[in-house]
C-alpha cells in the first residue's frame, strides 16, 4: 500500500486542484486564539465571559461594574424566552441602551446601524452566542436588533438596560423581521464579510 507520508515525516505538497467554477475561498474571520474579527457598528460592544467549571457546575459572570463597558447604570434586568426556531420583530430604541447577555441556548443576535449621521450607517453585525461561547453585548440607541433562537428547544436571553421600561410611553418601535426596510436579506446574499454600503 502507498503512503502520502514521506520518509522524511513532512507531508508532500498536495497535487494540483482547483475548486469548481465559481467557488469563494473563506476570508479569514478569527484570528488564531478565536477572537472575531467583524467590524463592529460604533457604539456596539461585546464582552466575551468565560464559563468557569466547578465540581457541582458552572459559573458564568454576566456584567459587572468594573468592565466599564459604557459608563452607563443598569435600570432593570428582564428575561425574554424565545421558543424553537422563533424569531423576534426588528426593534430599535430612541434612548434606551440594550446589554444582551444569552443565558440558554444558542441565539443570533442580528443589529443594524440606521443611523444616519453614523460612521458605520447602513453596517450589520451577526452575533452568535449563548450558552457555548457566552458574551455580553452593548447595543446603544438607534441600532436596529432582532434576535433569532438557532435550536429546537427554547432559548433565553437576559436585558440589563440602562433605562427601566417606560410602561405608558415606551422607548420601543418595531418593523417585521422580514422588512424590506432593513437590507439583510440582501446583505446576506452578498456575503456577511462584504460591507453593505459604501458607508463602511
Amino acid at each position: 500500500m502507498e503512503s502520502n507520508q514521506s520518509t522524511t515525516g513532512v507531508q508532500p505538497e498536495p497535487p494540483e486542484w482547483e475548486p469548481l467554477p465559481g467557488a469563494v475561498r473563506d476570508g479569514q474571520s478569527v484570528t488564531r486564539e478565536w477572537q472575531s474579527l467583524q467590524p463592529l457598528i460604533d457604539g456596539v460592544v461585546v464582552k466575551e465571559v468565560r464559563n468557569v467549571t466547578k465540581d457541582n457546575g458552572m459559573l458564568t459572570e454576566i456584567w459587572r461594574k468594573d468592565w466599564d463597558l459604557d459608563g452607563l447604570p443598569v435600570g432593570q434586568v428582564f428575561q425574554n424566552v424565545l421558543l424553537a426556531r422563533t424569531i423576534s420583530a426588528w426593534h430599535v430604541h430612541r434612548w434606551t441602551t440594550d446589554r444582551i447577555f444569552v443565558n440558554h441556548g444558542l441565539l443570533k443576535l442580528v443589529v443594524y446601524d440606521g443611523r444616519p449621521e453614523s460612521a458605520t450607517h447602513g453596517m450589520f453585525n451577526e452575533f452568535r452566542i449563548g450558552s457555548v461561547r457566552p458574551a455580553l453585548v452593548v447595543v446603544p440607541p438607534g441600532v436596529w436588533h432582532r434576535v433569532e433562537n438557532l435550536e429546537s428547544t427554547p432559548g433565553a436571553l437576559l436585558n440589563l438596560v440602562d433605562r427601566a421600561y417606560d410602561y405608558e410611553h415606551p422607548d420601543h418601535w418595531r418593523l417585521a423581521s422580514d422588512t424590506d426596510r432593513i437590507p439583510y436579506r440582501a446583505w446576506r446574499a452578498r456575503g456577511p464579510t462584504l460591507p453593505p454600503s459604501d458607508a463602511v
